[in-house]
């Protein structure tokens, strides 16, 4: 793809700065930790893999062997991920000059059909600094039958595969899991190493520190948030309701609120924990509309977590339209779950807001006017440029990777550590995929995979939020970030996410 844009053309030549401990890649050698924490059944899946955490030491190296490695993107798209692939091409190349990168078509269907393009530098010149997965494509294909499995051993063997690099999220991972212990059982001499990717932040522990794809999908969802917030004030007649991206954790929700300051923020981990109804809820936001209406302020803005519904303790509504009950009744899947992905949350709380609204207007308890419009903060905070941050932190994270390989390592993922600090002075290191697993019934059995990480209610930067939104219901202290910024002053290009900020207190 031919880059025509300035600001495409800028970002292919800007070589992302490394961790001063990965400017030494020849000399690195490994430092084996302590063991982590697995429980026996756990364990029981993946009895070849260790659960030893892993970090990287200056030492005396002999010379690198040349590495045959594939990549492949599994999942939704984040910003950053083709900067993980360059990051191991290069420090591939680094390591051993005849090193070879294969990138695998369409995400884990093409490692099970064999569809794969070998990488160079020409190509990923191309992609440097880039959004989206475009160079190689995604799916969501789960490797989980037998004959995959057999199909994956074949062709990484035919190959000759010294690697397999897998950037994904919590299933994705899983998947990289089973591989690897496949491959460890079978003899099959190709090192499995995950990369931590989502844009819903759920993917950290206390060695994952976050995900990629987060810090620049929360700037650019804050900035299109902003820029609502400022028509709001404006017009002085719209009730927006916007959902964000977060099928299942609230962070997003959680890092727009605190950036912007909504007059109203739902966040699904409290709504579970108050075991708050559907009836609850509405009353919520409806007194909300009504006391800002009490004010003369006809307008406002409420931020709400997609995946909000399963959280809702309660889902009866005594006059829920019957168009609404039929989605309740038809989007279940086979385990009885309901799909939200199918349902528009914020069309479907403005329905109801609008009925107990309306009701209020005719018993003369509501004097004001309610015009909601419903928006969606989706798919463009997946697939645009990098921030600073998620394009220095993918680069790193494809030379770990690297060297991960290089160490003949299998079943971990690739960390960068001390995010918080200057780029320089981050660490690298890894940790098993099995220690980050926990037990969980799918489809009707108890499977392992990994966790994921939901909003923390005891948590600093929820704490603060908690405080403040009160504030925030009927005072308009909106706040207004703008776009991500890749040139100027330190303190608008490299600037963190709130939630990665607070965690490191």
């Amino acid at each position: 793809m031919k880059a025509d844009c300035i600001l495409q053309k800028l970002r292919l030549k800007e070589i992302p700065t490394l961790p001063r401990i990965l400017e030494k890649l020849n000399k690195l050698t490994i430092k084996a930790l302590s063991d982590l924490s697995v429980s026996d059944e756990i364990k029981s899946f993946f009895p070849n893999l260790t659960q030893k955490t892993v970090s990287f030491v200056e030492g005396e190296k002999g010379m690198h062997q040349k590495k045959r490695v594939g990549v492949l993107f599994s999942g939704g798209q984040a910003a950053g991920g083709h900067n993980v692939i360059i990051g191991l091409f290069d420090a591939l190349k680094k390591l051993h000059p005849d090193s070879e990168l294969f990138g695998f078509l369409g995400g884990p269907s093409g490692l099970i059909k064999n569809q794969f393009i070998q990488l160079d530098k020409g190509l990923l010149s191309n992609y440097l600094n880039q959004g989206g997965f475009d160079l190689l494509g995604s799916g969501r294909t789960k490797i989980s039958k037998e004959e995959q499995f057999v199909a994956v051993g074949k062709n990484v063997k035919e190959l000759k595969l010294d690697g397999l690099v897998i950037i994904g999220g919590d299933d994705s991972n899983t998947n990289a899991a089973f591989l690897a212990e496949y491959f460890s059982l079978k003899k099959i001499n190709t090192a499995v190493i995950g990369i931590p990717k989502t844009i819903d932040g759920d993917l950290k522990t206390d060695s994952i520190e976050i995900s990629f794809g987060f810090d620049t999908a929360s700037k650019t969802y804050s900035d299109i948030i902003g820029n609502i917030a400022r028509d709001a004030i404006s017009a002085k007649k719209y009730y927006y309701f916007v959902k964000l991206m977060g099928r299942t954790a609230s962070h997003i929700t959680l890092e727009c609120a605190a950036q912007v300051h909504p007059n109203m923020a739902i966040i699904s981990e409290e709504v579970k924990q108050e075991k708050k109804t559907l009836r609850s809820l509405i009353e919520e936001i409806c007194e909300l509309i009504r006391s800002r209406a009490s004010l003369g302020l006809d307008y406002g803005l409420i931020l709400i977590p997609e995946g909000l519904l399963e959280f809702i303790h309660d889902l009866s509504y005594s006059s829920l339209p019957t168009h609404l009950q039929t989605q309740f009744l038809e989007f279940r899947d086979p385990h009885g779950n309901l799909e939200v992905s199918k349902i528009d949350t914020e069309r479907f709380l403005i329905e109801l807001v609008k009925i107990e609204i309306d009701k209020q207007k005719i018993e003369g308890s509501f004097k004001g006017t309610f015009s909601p419009q419903p928006i969606f903060c989706g798919y463009e905070g997946r697939s645009c440029f990098p921030s600073l941050f998620d394009a220095k932190y993918t680069y790193a994270l494809g030379h770990v990777a690297s060297l991960l390989i290089h160490e003949n390592l299998t079943g971990y993922m690739a960390l960068v550590k001390d995010l918080t600090k200057n780029v320089e002075n981050w660490q690298i290191g890894a940790v098993p995929l099995l220690s980050l697993m926990h037990m969980e019934m799918r489809q009707g059995q108890l499977r392992p995979v990994i966790k994921k990480a939901m909003v923390d209610l005891n948590g600093s930067l929820f704490q603060k939020f908690k405080e403040k939104r009160n504030e925030w219901k009927l005072k308009d202290d909106y706040q207004f970030k703008g776009p991500i910024q890749f040139y100027g002053p330190a303190e608008l290009t490299d600037n963190l996410t709130l939630t990665l900020l607070e965690d490191k207190k």
